[in-house]
């Protein structure tokens, strides 16, 4: 973890959360069945934000999301079964509410912009918490997605700690869901990102990649590998 992009971010909201809220989060994201849903994750995010901080009305609301979004990420349970991107964000949200000492407007506006990662494309603020808020909500969604723009070497490594996230399951299964999953970013066209200042940053590198990740899980798919 990169301790100065951390616990500068943390320093704006640290004296709204419990005693124990970053020993929580930090053993979060150290958990040994993650590797991209990781503190790199939230370094990533963390340093794009510092970066593009002009765009955002609450700094230090988009950075609590942040630290809080992945805090639970689990693929499976313990008896085995499956659990849905949707399960996860709605334990990270409730682990962030019961180390939340927001007031009610600030910590409702973090639980839904860590809700909005349930359902990401189709995501929408129900309420304006306060003025600007939309547009954080857009732009946390955009920052979420912005490894989709990683360099492809980086981007490739990132598929390959997804993968070992769900190394439980079936090799041909899983390549069938990463194939949705980047068919379902493909056909959002322009709209992948909402902002124009991140599409213009972004959109055309994650494309270029979800094109040619395409190819290559196409290939693995017709190969005998997957069979």
């Amino acid at each position: 973890m990169t301790e100065t992009i951390v616990g500068k971010y943390w320093s704006l909201i640290a004296a709204r959360h419990d005693a124990q809220a970053f020993s929580t989060i930090d053993l979060a994201y150290n958990e040994p069945q993650r590797a991209y849903h990781a503190w790199g994750h939230i370094v990533d995010l963390l340093t794009k934000l510092d970066a593009l901080a002009h765009l955002a009305t609450r700094v230090d609301l988009v950075a609590a999301a942040i630290f809080w979004h992945d805090s639970v990420y689990l693929t499976r349970d313990g008896d085995g079964r499956p659990r849905t991107d949707p399960e996860n964000v709605r334990a990270s949200a409730v682990l962030f509410e019961f180390h939340s000492r927001f007031d009610e407007v600030e910590g409702q506006a973090i639980h839904d912009l860590i809700m909005a990662t349930a359902q990401h494309m189709k995501a929408k603020a129900a309420t304006e918490h306060y003025p600007g808020f939309s547009r954080d909500l857009e732009f946390f969604l955009d920052l979420d997605l912005s490894s989709l723009a990683a360099p492809w070497p980086l981007f490739e490594s990132n598929l390959d700690d997804i993968h070992f996230e769900y190394g439980w399951v079936p090799e041909r299964a899983f390549y069938l869901g990463r194939m949705q999953m980047l068919e379902s970013f493909l056909a959002s066209g322009e709209g992948l990102y909402r902002l124009p200042e991140t599409r213009a940053l972004w959109l055309a590198q994650a494309r270029a990649n979800l094109l040619r990740a395409e190819v290559a899980l196409r290939d693995r798919l017709a190969g005998p590998a997957s069979a």
